[in-house]
């Protein structure tokens, strides 16, 4: 019997949270992968007792016992959300072609390293493939045959990906105003609410009235009509709901969501096209009170008080 050992690098990301941070290191520590970048937030200035928790982090995530190339990209200040993850992201697809992309909140079954380990290798020179996550939301509504289906959608709870695929990033979202204009967003989604929806979301990530970063990966998945991957079972509890979140405050029914092995050998999709039912059933369950505020007129404050809900 073959003994499964990772390849890919580990990208980490951490902030003030030593006690998550300590779970999903543990997780890493498990899988051994050969590469360990670690990338961390710096403490806001006007938080007391925030460096220590900074500092507690930073040890936890940089005492690897087992084999490995540890590389560190610490920033001295806070970056927020926004700045650190896309400057992190490009510092790590500077340094390695691929990796394995995992938050401090969030906690991996062992088997999500083989999965994203062996579908990297798969898809590394497929522009099809934007991604490989280990997020899945239907529960046990969905009836999937196979280790995982296409989505149009990333989640990024827990996820994989390559440089070729990092390069289209643009964090900035510039070309965001002419392509709003060519009525691509109609053509995409044809119901006039979703097509709302994402209208009123990229322009207010384009404003910058959210810090964040994964609304403009989307996007950038939207635009070049990529596939991503979707395993049939979770394989990542997200376990940061919270007032110490920076997004997911509100505890909701995707908070610490249960998680199972993925079996292997992997079984594959026959064909590489999105499974247009699951996403359809998902972007309802998902969207849903947003489109109705969205219907309904509700401020801006409370449209961004319904995205910190939404699973990433």
């Amino acid at each position: 019997m073959t003994t499964w050992q990772m390849r890919s690098p580990v990208a980490f990301f951490i902030f003030n949270r030593p006690d998550t941070t300590a779970r999903v290191f543990e997780a890493i520590r498990k899988a051994a992968p050969p590469t360990l970048l670690v990338i961390a937030d710096g403490p806001r200035s006007d938080r007391e007792g925030e460096a220590e928790k900074c500092a507690a982090a930073r040890a936890i995530a940089s005492n690897v016992d087992w084999p490995c190339q540890v590389l560190l990209n610490f920033s001295d200040v806070n970056l927020g959300c926004k700045r650190r993850i896309s400057s992190g992201m490009d510092w790590v697809f500077g340094t390695v072609g691929e990796a394995v992309i995992l938050e401090d909140d969030c906690v991996p079954e062992p088997t999500f390293f083989r999965f994203c380990d062996e579908l990297l290798e798969k898809f590394r020179d497929d522009d099809r493939v934007a991604m490989i996550s280990g997020n899945n939301f239907h529960g046990d509504s969905a009836e999937i045959t196979e280790s995982y289906y296409f989505s149009r959608r990333p989640h990024i709870w827990g996820w994989a990906t390559w440089r070729r695929s990092w390069r289209r990033y643009d964090v900035e979202m510039k070309s965001w105003p002419a392509v709003k204009k060519s009525g691509w967003l109609k053509q995409l989604f044809p119901q006039r609410a979703v097509a709302r929806y994402w209208r009123v979301l990229f322009d207010a990530v384009h404003r910058g009235d959210i810090d964040t970063w994964d609304h403009q990966f989307t996007y950038c998945c939207f635009l070049h009509d990529t596939l991503c991957v979707m395993p049939a079972v979770n394989l990542v509890s997200n376990i940061g709901f919270g007032e110490e979140a920076t997004h997911t405050k509100a505890v909701t029914e995707h908070a610490g969501l249960p998680t199972r092995a993925m079996a292997f050998p992997l079984l594959h999709p026959c064909e590489m096209k999105r499974n247009v039912l699951l996403d359809s059933q998902l972007e309802e369950s998902i969207h849903m009170p947003l489109r109705q505020a969205l219907l309904l007129g509700r401020t801006a404050a409370r449209l961004r008080r319904l995205l910190r809900r939404e699973p990433r």
